[in-house]
């Protein structure tokens, strides 16, 4: 997931195949939390608000400065899990 995210970074979190990839990786790993996080920033960069709230929920996290500082703060904390 992080190498994914990464490449989304790499173009700016802009939607498009990368984006579309990332949100199906994250969609068939529904109901582990770092997916679910992953899932609130896919539709976070969509510009769903709703859909990307519920996926917050759903990891216990909440929005946090932009998508790029967002990326960066779950990277890390995600880097510690592998």
């Amino acid at each position: 997931m992080i190498e994914a995210f990464d490449r989304l970074a790499a173009v700016d979190f802009k939607m498009g195949e990368g984006w579309e990839a990332v949100h199906d990786i994250c969609q068939a790993h529904e109901g582990e939390k770092p997916f679910d996080w992953g899932h609130a920033l896919c539709h976070r960069i969509e510009g769903d608000d709703w859909n990307a709230d519920y996926w917050y929920r759903r990891a216990g996290k909440s929005r946090m400065g932009t998508i790029a500082e967002e990326w960066s703060a779950m990277k890390g904390e995600l880097s510690g899990l592998v």
